[in-house]
């Protein structure tokens, strides 16, 4: 994605299903818990780089005993900074006291993060800020171990002043009304009324409060708790949690819109927000890992029993597609074959905008997250070569030269790599014209490579949001090469819709799809039809959210996706290039073709899983409207 968006967070949970002792003699260390939670998340840094957290619980301590430890970072390499701080104090012990880290007993009495359950975060900003007090994991705590809650998720809610209200209609005060703290006060709410059903039930027995607490911790339903907390949750989430006794879950949204996978053996328990991480950092086969199923928690007992249960009914599951195309990192063996697949189909639209023409086309790729799908798009160029070749063999008869033969054979995609991102480049200049001066040479090309005035320039990107980096930078910086034209090929189709259920995608006027739809409703004196949509979003914006329809969609409906394109393309022309720039998207139909099983598309077709998602999007326009420049959630 050559804009920069700010996505998704990466949650890692581990339990371990031994005692200590267990691990210290197989793996000859008392840390493997610590040590798998540290890989899984260097595993999924690419879902946060704002900031980190983890969260470690000792089970079955004794009171006066510190239990829960929690360590979080927004430095510059946070997770890095959290684990070398963590681990430096077990160096000084092993420098000074080696003996002492085989007694297991001895280290939970006296140091942090040598538990049986781990809770990691890594956290990309997408709303609020950065500052520790925004990372996860979020506590709650209390004296009674049965009330302490730890929380960390990778969600957005679009009622969060929904749920704000009725915690303020269950008498609670919240300080503040972020998704994260409505989250963590509302399951902490029925956390305290199923603490109190408990006690109320075993005191009428006849129990003290020692061995009431212990019935508690027996008995208290964490399924009931997370079935009452998310009856009127409107977004995506995947969420871990654990319960100071020891209790754990992780519940993955009723639409599957945000990705969640767990695998357990005798040993262990582990999630995370991607497979192929897991597959790593436990050697086992793909088909061992599961996907927490969408309006299902994973429930961890203290005892280790494990049960996969809903929570909430599925309906409408749509599992986001961008994270096949764009989030999710592409070693998993069906994300690497869709992305392949992105750019195979982009093939035949490109060739028409070359006119077939291979002799006189290079083709390349930006950013580097594009690579897989160029892949897939350079085999089936291959394979569209072959074609030709044996065509042209028949049509000989037996009667040929060395000549025609070299010149058939030598039929074959021009591949290159033109454009070199420069690593050690940065952009944090705020001064715009120094900025921009920095942002036009982030790539440094490769001179000699393309015929001037007469070759064809294609390059793939993933995904082309605002169009901002390519105007900017990109198309200027590959004009220098001064090719005849430049096709930028999109493995996406047209960003016409905010998203709202955890990427930074809130404003419609952000979008280079909707800022071209708006200019051909003006060129074409059609501008009764933003009046009209506007009308309608503000009629709407009384109702409630299930009764709402998404009115955006009227701004695309009186054309067709290639005059977007077409005009998309005179947009992120800069004016002082030399090559005819054209933009190609990836057609919806073909969309679902490569990633049939992640059908979660409303940000190109406005088809949104939740009614909370017609809110926003309504609520978008009016704000693009009413000039305000501001999220709609």
């Amino acid at each position: 994605m050559s804009d920069l968006i700010n996505h998704e967070c990466g949650i890692a949970l581990v339990r371990l299903r031994k005692p200590l002792e267990y691990y210290l003699s197989k793996y000859g260390t008392p840390f493997y818990g610590l040590n798998k939670l540290h890989l899984l998340m260097e595993k999924q840094h690419n879902r946060g780089q704002d900031g980190a957290g983890i969260v470690s619980l000792k089970l079955n301590m004794r009171p006066g005993q510190r239990y829960l430890h929690r360590k979080r970072s927004n430095n510059q390499s946070p997770i890095k900074t959290i684990f070398n701080d963590v681990y430096s104090k077990f160096a000084d012990l092993q420098k000074n006291h080696p003996h002492l880290l085989r007694d297991v007993n001895w280290l939970k009495n006296h140091y942090g993060f040598t538990g049986e359950l781990f809770l990691g975060h890594l956290r990309y900003g997408t709303f609020g800020g950065n500052d520790l007090e925004f990372l996860h994991p979020v506590m709650r705590e209390n004296n009674w171990k049965t009330r302490n809650l730890v929380l960390a998720g990778n969600f957005n809610f679009t009622n969060v002043d929904e749920l704000f209200e009725q915690l303020v209609e269950l008498g609670q005060f919240p300080v503040e009304t972020s998704d994260t703290i409505t989250v963590l006060e509302r399951i902490g709410h029925f956390l305290d009324e199923e603490n109190e059903r408990l006690y109320s039930h075993y005191r009428n027995k006849g129990l003290n409060k020692i061995e009431i607490t212990d019935q508690i911790v027996e008995n208290l339903d964490v399924h009931r708790i997370l079935e009452e907390s998310a009856r009127r949750w409107d977004g995506g989430y995947a969420i871990g949690g654990l319960l100071g006794h020891g209790d754990a879950f992780v519940m993955r949204d009723p639409s599957g819109i945000r990705p969640a996978f767990y695998y357990m053996d005798e040993e262990v328990v582990v999630a995370a927000s991607e497979r192929p991480v897991i597959q790593t950092a436990f050697n086992v086969p793909m088909e061992r890992i599961r996907e927490v199923k969408p309006g299902h928690a994973l429930l961890i007992r203290p005892s280790g029993e494990v049960k996969e249960k809903a929570f909430k009914e599925s309906t409408n599951v749509r599992p986001c597609s961008f994270e096949r195309i764009y989030f999710s990192r592409g070693s998993d063996k069906d994300i690497y074959n869709e992305r392949k697949n992105l750019g195979k189909y982009l093939v035949e639209d490109i060739l028409k905008e070359v006119n077939y023409d291979l002799k006189n086309t290079v083709f390349s790729y930006i950013p580097n997250t594009a690579a897989v799908a160029y892949y897939g798009m350079i085999d089936e160029l291959h394979s569209f070569c072959d074609t030709i070749k044996k065509d042209k063999l028949k049509a000989l008869q037996g009667d040929y030269s060395e000549e025609k033969l070299e010149e058939i054979l030598s039929l074959r995609p021009r591949v290159e790599n033109v454009a070199v991102k420069d690593a050690k480049m940065r952009t944090f200049i705020t001064e715009d014209q120094k900025r921009d001066e920095l942002v036009a040479h982030l790539y440094d090309v490769t001179y000699g490579i393309i015929e001037d005035g007469r070759d064809n320039l294609v390059v793939l990107d993933d995904s082309i949001v605002r169009g901002t980096t390519l105007k900017q930078s990109i198309i200027r910086i590959l004009d220098r090469l001064n090719p005849k034209r430049i096709i930028i090929g999109s493995s996406a189709p047209q960003i016409r819709y905010p998203d709202c259920y955890g990427i930074d995608m809130a404003k419609l006027n952000d979008f280079v799809a909707f800022n071209a739809a708006i200019r051909l409703l003006k060129e074409t004196n059609q501008q009764h039809i933003i009046n009209e949509i506007y009308r309608k979003c503000k009629e709407d914006s009384s109702k409630p959210k299930e009764e709402m329809e998404n009115h955006v969609k009227a701004v695309y409906e009186p054309f067709t996706a290639k005059q977007i394109s077409e005009k998309i393309s005179e947009l992120v022309a800069p004016p002082d290039i030399t090559a005819e720039i054209k933009i190609v998207y990836q057609s919806i139909e073909n969309l679902h073709k490569a990633i049939p099983y992640h059908n979660g598309d409303w940000y190109f077709t406005g088809n949104f899983p939740t009614p909370g998602g017609n809110k926003v999007v309504n609520q978008s326009f009016i704000n693009y409207i009413e000039g305000k420049d501001e999220r709609a959630y």
